[in-house]
């Protein structure tokens, strides 16, 4: 074979595999975030919850000589996160740092999300023991979650339901991927967590909110 012709297969051979190795790329990487998703991993949630929930838990390596307080237990997702259900108010919330003064309600449907911030059910209520966890958009609806990334140490949250009112102080912030649900998993004290898509108007991220509650019970 002459070299001229040795040197157009190999040419063409080495196109072929540049355009294999192209195609597989495409089709593996990660399609886009859909800018109008709610914000909430429902199969990602469910799988943690029934993991958490259903492991048996570790003996205690000594007895304990008092009684821990018991924690709440997260309740799963909804199955259809776009069911119509009733739209129950079970307070407000206010964050004067960033002007927010805005109902809050009880689920994590959307139909739910949709009119404000949503209490998810089975956490710590406002107040509790535990972590209370309310979700909530930051562009769509009434965005009441749009500048919680403003929010630093110190600021202050104030939840009102009808037990009383709630006085929470932030500790601190982060940013998480979608399947990081264990920002709903219940810890000992009294602490809220807010959390909402970020950046705004993309599914791509969570940005989470932490805060403890001010003079809480002493027993």
């Amino acid at each position: 074979m002459s070299s001229p012709r040795r040197r157009a297969l190999v040419a063409v051979a080495v196109l072929v595999v540049l355009l294999v190795g192209a195609v597989s790329w495409l089709a593996l990487r990660p399609g886009p975030a859909r800018a109008d998703d709610p914000g909430l991993n429902f199969e990602a949630a469910a799988q943690h919850l029934t993991t958490t929930t259903t492991a048996a838990p570790s003996a205690p390596a000594v007895a304990p000589t008092t009684t821990a307080k018991p924690l709440p237990q997260p309740q799963n997702v909804p199955a259809d996160p776009n069911a119509d259900v009733p739209v129950n108010q079970i307070g407000t919330i206010e964050i004067p740092k960033i002007g927010l003064v805005h109902p809050i309600f009880e689920g994590i449907w959307l139909t739910v999300i949709n009119q404000g911030p949503g209490h998810w059910p089975g956490t710590a209520l406002p107040g509790g023991y535990g972590n209370a966890v309310f979700a909530g958009h930051r562009v769509t609806h009434t965005h009441p979650f749009r500048r919680i990334n403003e929010l630093v140490p110190g600021d202050e949250i104030i939840v009102q339901t009808g037990t009383g009112t709630y006085r929470y102080r932030v500790t601190g912030s982060e940013i998480v991927k979608p399947n990081e649900t264990w920002i709903v998993d219940q810890t000992p004290g009294y602490r809220i967590t807010l959390f909402a898509c970020h950046p705004p108007g993309s599914a791509t991220e969570r940005y989470v909110v932490h805060g403890e509650l001010e003079n809480p019970p002493t027993t």
